[in-house]
């Protein structure tokens, strides 16, 4: 695993950050730096496109305007195998290294500030949709501290149709099931 520089960059900016991570591919064959695809991917997961594919068609679709302003000249985005391929290599704990360091070198962000991380999960197999099309389930919620290390809070509930009217719901109204054939 290659080691990270000491100090991956003097700029704040998220670009320099991801060029100190040593790139984690063989140099054949390589098309696209390691920080593009990088950037994308995180853009692209900011903009709610959690897949391979969709970090894909977010590479399409907004390839030109990030080469005038990043001034690269990639004639074709990169594939969702190319994606799966570089993350599926990446230096996992480089990358959240320099990912922490460039986020606690942002304005406002202070080193006695604890990072808290809040996730919630569904419990698998316990969704039911009710007589009205919303959705039930049983939801668990952590709350993670970072400095410590730990979750510092957890909770587990049931949800019901008047916690959650909107899930499940379609306002169009019921939609004619398609067979799978």
């Amino acid at each position: 695993m290659p080691s990270l520089p000491a100090e991956p960059a003097a700029a704040g900016d998220l670009i320099s950050f991801l060029k100190a991570l040593p790139d984690c591919r063989m140099r054949r064959g390589v098309r696209f730096p390691q920080w593009w695809m990088l950037l994308v991917a995180i853009l692209a997961i900011l903009s709610n496109e959690g897949s391979l594919v969709g970090i894909e068609r977010f590479a399409r679709r907004h390839r030109e305007v990030l080469n005038e302003l990043l001034g690269t000249d990639f004639g074709k985005e990169p594939s969702d195998s190319t994606f799966r391929l570089l993350l599926s290599q990446l230096d996992v704990a480089g990358f959240e290294t320099l990912l922490r360091q460039w986020m606690s070198a942002q304005p406002g962000v202070a080193d006695d500030f604890d990072t808290l991380v809040c996730d919630g999960k569904t419990l698998r197999g316990s969704i039911a949709e009710t007589d009205s099309g919303a959705a039930t389930f049983i939801a668990q919620v952590s709350l993670y501290s970072q400095s410590l290390g730990v979750a510092i809070a957890q909770t587990t509930y049931a949800t019901d149709a008047a916690c959650v009217p909107c899930v499940g719901v379609n306002p169009w109204g019921p939609q004619p099931r398609r067979s799978r054939g």
